[in-house]
């Protein structure tokens, strides 16, 4: 998917990495990082992913870590932009897909304002596939039908939120992402709309690696239990949680 023609030459690639295991990132992707000129990479996107690169590509760390962003958003947007003025084949490498949480839309949104072409180039998002390598579905039939992908890193505090957590009150799964830091928050809230205190929750740690780690649990006590994981890490909500005995596999 590309904007307009524009009078620079150069394509941005704002390309999805996958949720953590190099084997998930697409054919496309991996073949745009072999020819990459520049990559301006992201704190979850896999490192080994750089070393697929040309021997001459520069490399620009501007990853997040919680709480601490040393390159602010807006400064983001001028490296790539800048970047397209010098290279003709640039990579914008992040995590996970995109346009989920991803920040991509505005970034596409400056270049084409700027007359810079860009292409958007999907990746598997973390929202379900790290539930999937922590033996958890989704979805199931009989179980649940449909599952909701939620921001869990909303300030807490914040006078306008943009989460209904009235509308959470049905079944289905719920799929936090970022959110270890307020897990206390988000489960006081899912209990305070009527979910009961039982009700099965995961946290999954570096899900895809080596090092993943899956704790599982109630609205009630998994804050307490998840205490000494390390981000990245999602929180999944639902019936669906109970299904992890039979279909682990991976950890």
């Amino acid at each position: 998917m590309t904007n307009k023609k524009s009078k620079n030459s150069s394509t941005v690639y704002l390309l999805g990495a996958g949720p953590g295991d190099i084997e998930l990132m697409t054919i496309k992707s991996l073949k745009l990082i072999k020819k990459a000129q520049i990559i301006i990479y992201d704190r979850l996107a896999n490192p080994d992913i750089l070393k697929e690169a040309p021997k001459d590509c520069e490399f620009v760390d501007v990853g997040k870590t919680d709480g601490k962003h040393p390159v602010k958003q807006p400064e983001i947007n001028e490296i790539i932009y800048q970047s397209s003025l010098k290279y003709k084949n640039v990579v914008r490498l992040k995590g996970g897909d995109p346009f989920v949480f991803g920040r991509g839309g505005e970034e596409a949104i400056y270049l084409k304002e700027r007359g810079i072409k860009f292409d958007i180039v999907p990746g598997i998002t973390s929202a379900i596939s790290v539930p999937a390598y922590a033996g958890i579905p989704v979805t199931q039939r009989g179980v649940v039908s449909s599952f909701r992908v939620i921001t869990g890193h909303e300030a807490p505090g914040k006078a306008t939120s943009q989460i209904d957590w009235s509308s959470f009150a049905t079944d289905e799964t719920l799929v936090f992402l970022m959110g270890l830091h307020n897990i206390k928050i988000i489960t006081s809230k899912l209990i305070a709309i009527g979910k009961s205190k039982d009700y099965p929750v995961a946290v999954i740690s570096k899900g895809t690696t080596k090092d993943q780690k899956v704790v599982v649990g109630t609205l009630e006590n998994i804050a307490k239990k998840a205490k000494n994981l390390d981000t990245p890490a999602l929180i999944v909500v639902g019936k669906v949680v109970s299904l992890r005995e039979d279909l682990r596999w991976f950890d």
